[in-house]
């Protein structure tokens, strides 16, 4: 009696450990990117440039420069292109540990 008893546990243990194996994923996923013809990576419709910080428009420049954004410093860049055309700054900013970003039209005002 020991003998079956030790001999069913035996198979189901060997039973478990190759349904184990048998749900391994055995070829990689593939990702797709798209790209359009100019070669810059497109999400969602929208196009995200970088922009050098001296090179970004006086009124961005001057809102950066307000009360409400003076102890934080911008990082970096983009000009975001949305599906529907519009555009805008998006300045990465920092103050000490803290780290945020700003969205601003062309004209200075900042976009929620």
């Amino acid at each position: 009696m020991k003998n079956i008893i030790l001999t069913a546990a035996a198979l189901l243990a060997i039973t478990g450990i190759s349904t184990v194996k048998a749900s391994e994923i055995k070829a990689p996923i593939a990702i797709t990117l798209n790209v359009d013809s100019t070669q810059k990576m497109q999400q969602d419709s929208t196009q995200k440039v970088p922009v050098k910080l001296e090179e970004l428009p006086a009124p961005v420049t001057t809102t950066l420069k307000a009360d409400a954004y003076k102890d934080w410093k911008a990082t970096d860049a983009f000009l975001v292109t949305a599906a529907d055309k519009s555009q805008y700054y998006l300045v990465n900013v920092a103050k000490g540990t803290e780290k945020a970003f700003i969205k601003i039209n062309k004209d200075g005002v900042v976009v929620q």
